[in-house]
């Protein structure tokens, strides 16, 4: 490097660990997920990737480039900045490195490179430390030592840069590391267009994990949180259409026609299956219980209490979930909202107070309502969220008697199985009806169970051991509760659903792998004999359907359908991170950022997903598809999804 280019050298040397790190990672990945790439792919992800890493490699060094201008001019006086620069540098390298080493366990569990998930769970380190101390010690451990060494070898190179004094004279110096910053400016635009770069230009492919792996982590991980921080504008990469069409044609497709308040467009009366006296609820969420596990469901067979619950109760053959997270499970089930993709109104802002729920509109008919979950009740807002709507009562680990488990997230099951039975006895006996939440955990990762409960057979595949013996014990706890349930009092008059929240993981080439969204879901001890029910039906159905056979006729905004009906249409919604799919009789419309459309015929018998060409009736499918996911943010902005307030 030349005298008066020396000045660059500590930024040159950040620069090439940056990049090294970037690409070795991106061709590991590569090499790794070979099976999932067509011809080309390894080209364009090369070539995209460069783009987002310059791009990157801009944001990154603008700092440090104003940490070298300070320290030309200062120099003499302090070495306060080069101590900044090194400092900032290799903290800048450790972390990335620390991302991308994490990116293949990430990309195991959710099939995309680290996105708004990655920083979420960080909002509950004490969780978070707790699972991977006790289920992922090896990681961890790897992990520290590669922070270590990336931060010692990391300092240590770019401090020699400094090694030598440059004797180039001030303002050539200042000349040149303006011109760079520049540079730097002009690379993390990343293009000369009206807009900034962002993964949409770069994106090429229909499979959601190849497009991730043209980005590099740190930078999923930021543009998820810059969305985090703007989600309207997410939205409106679908699309846009007139407020009324969307109202409109949100209200024709929920088959109902006793709208009673403008302010709230969709609030409607719907008629009871159940005329009788009101019944008693309690749903089970059962963590992370794919349909790929029950037998009932054409599953590998850990779930026989399930299994047998299936034959006594209304199951359901064809669930699907709105998400992949458990708070878009919990959205689905208790308010019946269509997913988007914001945050769930578990956690956003405008929905902690007067947003709809099963608890609002049972407490305001008489009902108790309660929320019993076997960790913390505050772990992803659950506890802010409930208690501003509706639910009167929290009972977590700290309310639960004398639990012989504890793993990372909670009490075992069983603990807290035998603490909502006594719950459910002493609403009981008070004498009102009641609404019980009942939220599981010991399926949940690292699948940490009491030893002893429960076997899988010999020969039973150990990559996927630890994980299928939890969904086996989470079974057998749920069999034992309802075996239990059946003796008490309570039981008579108490409507139980069991359904997933969602499975365990999703995976698969399609921008939404429909398949990976099918869940069970039982309804016992209601009114409707048992059978079961063929139909494609959504999670956000059944907070709908519950409220029929409860005996509860009071007008809410929800859209979803009651199961007890027929309706002309079979349909389901579901959210995977920045896709919205939209699936109506057999077709299946997946929205995508950049008003990228694709369609899409599914079979849910053999859970196959074919694309097809878009004719007419996909189009019409697509509008109507628009206006759901613009509706959702319609409704959360302009606080649409509420009940009348209170006289």
């Amino acid at each position: 490097m030349t005298a008066k280019l020396s000045v660059l050298k500590p930024l040159f040397r950040f620069t090439l660990l940056l990049m090294t790190v970037f690409m070795l990672s991106r061709i590991g990945l590569l090499l790794w997920q070979q099976q999932r790439l067509v011809d080309g792919d390894s080209i364009a992800v090369l070539i995209g990737g460069l783009r987002i890493d310059l791009s990157s490699l801009g944001y990154l060094s603008a700092l440090a480039v104003l940490m070298l201008l300070a320290n030309v001019f200062l120099r003499s006086k302090t070495a306060l900045f080069q101590h900044a620069f090194t400092l900032y540098s290799s903290l800048v390298v450790t972390v990335i490195v620390v991302v991308e080493a994490s990116t293949p366990a990430f990309i195991n569990q959710y099939d995309v490179r680290p996105n708004r998930l990655f920083v979420e769970y960080l909002d509950y380190p004490q969780e978070v430390f707790s699972m991977l101390l006790n289920g992922h010690q090896l990681a961890m451990i790897s992990t520290l030592i590669i922070a270590t060494l990336s931060c010692v070898f990391a300092y240590r190179f770019i401090n020699a840069a400094f090694s030598k004094q440059q004797n180039t004279k001030k303002a050539s110096q200042v000349v040149i590391l303006v011109t760079t910053l520049i540079i730097c400016l002009i690379s993390a635009r990343g293009t000369v267009s009206h807009r900034p770069l962002n993964p949409a230009l770069v994106y090429f492919s229909g499979d959601s994990l190849v497009n991730s792996l043209v980005l590099n982590s740190p930078y999923s991980v930021a543009f998820a949180l810059k969305n985090m921080g703007n989600e309207k504008n997410a939205i409106s990469l679908y699309g846009t259409m007139p407020r009324s069409d969307i109202i409109d044609t949100v209200k024709k497709a929920s088959y109902r026609s006793q709208f009673t308040i403008e302010a709230i467009p969709t609030l409607a009366v719907n008629t009871a299956f159940n005329h009788k006296s009101k019944k008693n609820l309690v749903i089970i969420l059962e963590e992370s219980l794919g349909a790929r596990f029950v037998g009932e469901l054409g599953g590998i067979g850990v779930t026989p209490h399930l299994d047998k619950l299936y034959k006594e109760g209304w199951g359901f053959n064809n669930l699907y979930a709105t998400g992949t997270r458990s708070v878009r499970g919990i959205e689905a089930v208790t308010t019946g909202f269509i997913p988007s993709p914001s945050r769930s109104v578990v956690k956003l802002s405008k929905s902690q107070h007067n947003f709809f729920s099963l608890a609002d509109v049972l407490a305001r008919t008489g009902y108790t309502t309660q929320f019993i979950y076997g960790g913390e009740s505050h772990f992803d807002n659950m506890k802010s969220f409930f208690l501003g709507n509706g639910f009167r009562d929290i009972v977590d680990i700290n309310d639960i008697q004398s639990p012989e488990f504890i793993s990372s997230w909670g009490v075992s099951d069983e603990d807290l199985f035998n603490q909502a039975d006594k719950e459910l006895n002493e609403l009981n006996k008070a004498g009102k009806p009641f609404f019980s939440l009942v939220f599981t955990s010991s399926n949940h990762d690292p699948f940490d169970i009491p030893e002893g409960k429960v076997t899988l057979p010999e020969g039973h595949d150990p990559q996927n051991y630890k994980r299928d013996l939890a969904i086996k014990y989470a079974d057998y706890a749920l069999g034992k509760f309802i075996a239990k349930a059946k003796t008490q009092d309570y039981w008579q008059d108490t409507v139980f659903l069991v359904v997933a929240d969602h499975d365990v993981r999703v995976f698969g080439s399609e921008p939404v792998p429909l398949k990976s969204f099918h869940i069970p879901a039982v309804i016992l001890n209601s009114d409707m004999k048992a059978k079961r029910d063929t139909r494609l039906v959504s999670q956000m159905d059944l907070p709908v359907t519950l409220l029929s056979l409860l005996g509860v006729e009071q007008a809410t905004p929800m859209i979803g359908y009651d199961l007890t009906k027929q309706y002309p249409v079979e349909r389901a919604m579901m959210q995977y991170y920045d896709n919205f799919a939209y699936v109506e009789n057999g077709e299946a419309v997946i929205l995508m950022p950049n008003q990228k459309v694709s369609y899409w015929r599914y079979d849910p018998a053999s859970k196959t997903q074919v694309a097809i060409d878009n004719a007419d009736s996909s189009v019409e499918l697509a509008k109507k598809a628009l206006a759901h996911v613009l509706f959702s943010n319609l409704a959360y902005t302009e606080q649409l999804y509420r009940l009348p307030i209170k006289p």
